[in-house]
């Protein structure tokens, strides 16, 4: 069981990297503002409202995914402390 724990573990912590990575990716799009081009400048304005809903979505399951590698993390530390006893 521990071993699958572990599994688990990792899948998550590759899934929560890829996330924060995504939303870093969204940050540094949102930071560069506006173009100078009027035309431009109503396609970013229209992709906002799409960066926004999915960087919302992500840090959302990025949050759940956080809850679940702690859960994890104790559940090994309570299969650790049995073990010992």
């Amino acid at each position: 069981m521990n071993q699958d724990l572990m599994d688990r573990k990792r899948e998550l912590e590759q899934r929560r990297d890829e996330l924060s990575s995504r939303l870093q990716r969204i940050r540094m799009d949102y930071g560069r503002g506006l173009e100078r081009d009027l035309e431009e400048q109503a396609l970013q304005l229209e992709n906002a409202e799409v960066l926004h809903e999915i960087s919302r979505v992500t840090a959302e399951e990025l949050a759940t995914i956080e809850g679940a590698i702690r859960r994890i993390e104790e559940a090994m530390g309570r299969q650790k402390s049995a073990a010992k006893s």
